[in-house]
């Protein structure tokens, strides 16, 4: 594999960086996810929701899929009693991060391929830093990305652009010069509202079409990335 094209500011090649979301695009884990939030409910005297039914409140942060669960109960939280709820939920999936959690088909190969092709590798996700790194390293990737931007690490959470703009800038690159992967609304707006290239990845966790999505590429899987980055045109970029 190569980097494509000819990129921005009279760069070489393009994409000089590719920025992964984590949860339904590098890795499955909805297993775990489901796994805790049936024990976070069960605590509370509370029936277990389906792994379907939890595949589809993932989406914004594990604050937001506990309160999603909690409506689903028929219990509803807000306030304090969801942030407690939400401190349990933490505590409860740290301890199984990687006890059900899969890679999506072609991650790890994908990685490989394009690092190896000397481009920087990020990954931007609504998961704390400390959790994303537990999870690559226990997959064998955590020493292939070169940057991680987590739901703790301070940027305004996609689909603001400020996470994507985070990474490019801690990679010595800007938005033109990178490609963002994921599979979410969150993930193709962020990109849009930065500027950036977007490829959506089919299997992951959204309710809107990934046809619908409005990324510049849609593929099955993350086997078809390198594929898919080279039908694209890097965007140009506004002068200073």
């Amino acid at each position: 594999m190569s980097a494509t094209g000819t990129g921005p500011n009279g760069s070489t090649a393009w994409p000089q960086a590719v920025l992964f979301d984590l949860d339904g695009t590098l890795i499955d884990s909805v297993p775990d996810l489901a796994a805790a939030t049936n024990e976070l409910l069960a605590g509370d005297g509370l029936g277990p929701l389906t792994v379907d039914a939890v595949r589809s409140m993932i989406g914004n942060g594990v604050k937001k899929l506990v309160e999603r669960a909690y409506r689903a109960a028929n219990k509803p939280l807000a306030g304090e009693a969801l942030v407690e709820a939400t401190n349990r939920m933490m505590a409860i999936y740290g301890r199984q991060l990687t006890r059900h959690t899969t890679l999506m088909i072609g991650a790890a190969e994908t990685v490989s391929a394009f690092r190896s092709a000397g481009v920087k590798i990020g990954v931007v996700t609504n998961k704390p830093e400390a959790m994303t790194h537990e999870l690559l390293d226990h997959f064998g990737l955590d020493d292939k990305v070169d940057v991680v931007v987590g739901g703790d690490t301070g940027p305004k959470r996609k689909p603001s652009p400020d996470m994507l703009d985070h990474a490019v800038v801690a990679l010595g690159m800007s938005a033109g010069q990178a490609v963002m992967v994921g599979d979410s609304p969150a993930d193709i707006g962020a990109a849009k509202a930065a500027g950036m290239a977007s490829v959506a990845v089919k299997g992951g966790y959204t309710d809107v079409a990934v046809e619908d999505l409005g990324a510049d590429q849609v593929i099955a899987n993350l086997g078809e990335l390198a594929a898919a980055v080279g039908t694209l045109t890097p965007p140009v970029e506004k002068s200073a």
